[in-house]
């Protein structure tokens, strides 16, 4: 027999309370002969002693308080083997109160069987239950309307059932594989056909699962490595830099070229390695090595590298996500939460919401402003930089997210598409911005006449921030010895404003340099020349910087090895540049461009 025939097949257990998944898992598990030796006469015996009818849950419900309250708290999880093949079976809540713990339960499954009560009908949660796990890419879904004797096995009531979450389902992309008529507590249709149905021809439950299908294995999926760190080594002449991260989905092997998104930057693997093990020739799913590259790119954790010749991922700050929002209080637009996708952790924030789920009326809700607790919600994020992503279509195991909002995770999604956009929130703003920006009464011309020299922003980049501010510093006083309005500071000062252990957290970045670009927009504007240096910068900061800047210039210069993908700066130099020489190539520049003038009337 194969392993993979051999591994269990997970299959997640969900519906509304009280209509019965536990009792449907129990009576399968006694009917199959999986339950333990005397399980079933104990819980029989019991009940009895107990004065309370026996019900099959109890074979599941292990903790007395979750039997004393009737209802299954936490995701149980059994194992169980048929003669196909062994399982795991996970009992997911359906109180709505436990939803967050559903979600922890469905997530590892690779099939669902979804309990509707035949009397109750489809209620809010059934509802809920379909969109996740639509959002959790299950899309082997088999809805199991239970109780059919409490309607006296009525073929009508199955059908109005079937007929309307059908539908449902069909809306949200889920095409549910059989919907079957059971009673869990007579047993019917369970692992034997039901006499009391001779008008369904379908599979039973125990049928339903013995045809569901081990998915993919992740290594035979296309290559995803999420970089969560980037370590150098100094000693003995050690110079490499090794990548470190944990393969999602895929096989890599030393020599195969690989790219880095979002930056878009190539390169080759080297070698594969281990902590305190030997170097290997391949790596797959589920391993954590470390990498080298034949050529040396600089990338920031968070990035994914990816194998070329795979198909690649969505990339950009704009995204399409099927939501559901857990927190106490309703997510709203233009407040900023964290994304936390594969190694990426970002600042992100809802720019619109599409359609939100009315679990009450079955209907969906256009035009609303927020996501409230509960909700199902279509909605478009936006990140103050792009990232990269996989669809969940193209890929369960990276496409999934999850928001953050005060330290506490409350959202869970699934990445639907790319969202275009005629601009972005920060394209946006700058034209408000500009559009209600109160002119000085002196103008520009005049501005420069009076001091001599025009107004602009210099910006020194390196990979070193002591390199870059002290060429900053060193044009400043050249720039001051001429008499020249002048000013330098350093974007650490613009992060002086938030938390200690917010400037610290390279998710808040773009705050500081956002707060820079408003600083330079206000101080070039007065006709100074605005000096600043930053390190461990990329091609989407500076672009941000001209963006804020506008309508004035920006002149860029960077000092040591290049690390930029697309952005090119106006002047490079290298790191053994003397400093004074590099500020006289910087005051040739701006000559050219008319801000240093040689001849003043």
């Amino acid at each position: 027999m194969s392993k993979k025939s051999e591994e269990a097949i997970s299959i997640v257990m969900a519906g509304h309370v009280d209509h019965g998944k536990s009792t449907v898992i129990g009576r399968l598990l006694a009917d199959i002969n999986a339950l333990p030796k005397g399980k079933l006469e104990e819980v029989r015996d019991r009940c009895r002693r107990q004065a309370k009818p026996f019900e099959y849950a109890f074979l599941l419900d292990a903790l007395k308080d979750e039997q004393a309250q009737g209802i299954t708290i936490d995701a149980a999880r059994c194992f169980f083997r048929t003669a196909k093949r062994r399982y795991l079976l996970i009992d997911a809540p359906g109180h709505i109160e436990f939803l967050k713990n559903m979600i922890t339960g469905a997530s590892r499954a690779e099939a669902a069987l979804l309990v509707i009560d035949a009397r109750e009908g489809i209620q809010e949660n059934s509802k809920r239950h379909g969109y996740m796990m639509s959002m959790l890419g299950l899309r082997q879904l088999a809805v199991v309307v239970n109780k059919m004797d409490l309607v006296k096995y009525d073929r009508g009531v199955f059908e109005t059932i079937r007929d309307a979450y059908g539908q449902f389902l069909e809306r949200i992309g889920v095409q549910p594989l059989a919907f079957i008529p059971v009673s869990g507590m007579d047993g019917a249709n369970i692992s034997a056909r039901a006499p009391e149905t001779p008008w369904y021809d379908g599979p039973t439950v125990r049928e339903q699962i013995d045809s569901f299908e081990h998915r993919e294995f992740p290594s035979a999926l296309p290559f995803r490595l999420p970089v969560q760190d980037i370590y150098r080594f100094t000693e003995q002449n050690d110079d490499r830099r090794i990548l470190a991260g944990t393969i999602e989905t895929g096989t890599i092997a030393k020599g195969d070229a690989v790219t880095f998104l979002p930056s878009g930057k190539p390169s080759r693997i080297r070698s594969i390695e281990y902590f305190n093990g030997p170097a290997k020739e391949t790596a797959a799913a589920g391993e954590a090595p470390g990498f080298t590259l034949e050529t040396q790119v600089y990338i920031k954790p968070g990035e994914w590298m990816i194998k070329d010749g795979d198909p690649t991922m969505q990339v950009g700050t704009r995204f399409r996500v099927n939501l559901f929002w857990m927190g106490h209080a309703s997510m709203i637009e233009e407040k900023p939460y964290k994304l936390k996708l594969g190694a990426v952790r970002s600042p992100v924030k809802l720019v619109e919401v599409l359609t939100v789920l009315d679990a009450t009326e079955l209907t969906t809700v256009a035009n609303k402003k927020q996501v409230d607790r509960h909700d199902v919600a279509e909605v478009i994020l936006e990140t103050p930089k792009p990232i990269a992503f996989d669809t969940i279509d193209a890929s369960e195991y990276t496409g999934r997210l999850v928001i953050v909002d005060d330290y506490e995770i409350a959202g869970a999604g699934i990445a639907l598409s790319a969202a275009a956009a005629r601009e972005s929130s920060l394209e946006a703003h700058i034209r408000e911005r500009e559009g209600a920006w109160k002119s000085s009464a002196i103008a520009s011309p005049e501005r420069t006449a009076a001091y001599g020299h025009g107004a602009k922003f210099v910006v020194f980049t390196s990979l070193r921030p002591e390199l870059g501010e002290t060429f900053a510093r060193t044009l400043e006083r050249a720039l001051f010895a001429m008499h020249y309005k002048t000013y330098y500071l350093g974007v650490e000062n613009m992060a002086r404003g938030l938390d200690a252990d917010l400037r610290n957290n390279a998710d808040f970045r773009d705050d500081p340099i956002r707060r820079l670009g408003e600083l330079a927009r206000i101080l070039t504007d007065s006709g100074q020349i605005f000096i600043t240096s930053i390190a461990d910068v990329d091609d989407y900061d500076l672009r941000t910087l001209e963006l804020l800047n506008q309508p004035n210039e920006i002149v860029t210069i960077h000092v040591g090895e290049n690390r930029f993908n697309r952005f090119q700066p106006d002047l490079e130099f290298e790191e053994t540049m003397d400093p004074a020489a590099g500020v006289e190539a910087v005051c040739d520049l701006l000559r050219q461009k008319n801000v240093i003038l040689d001849f003043q009337i």
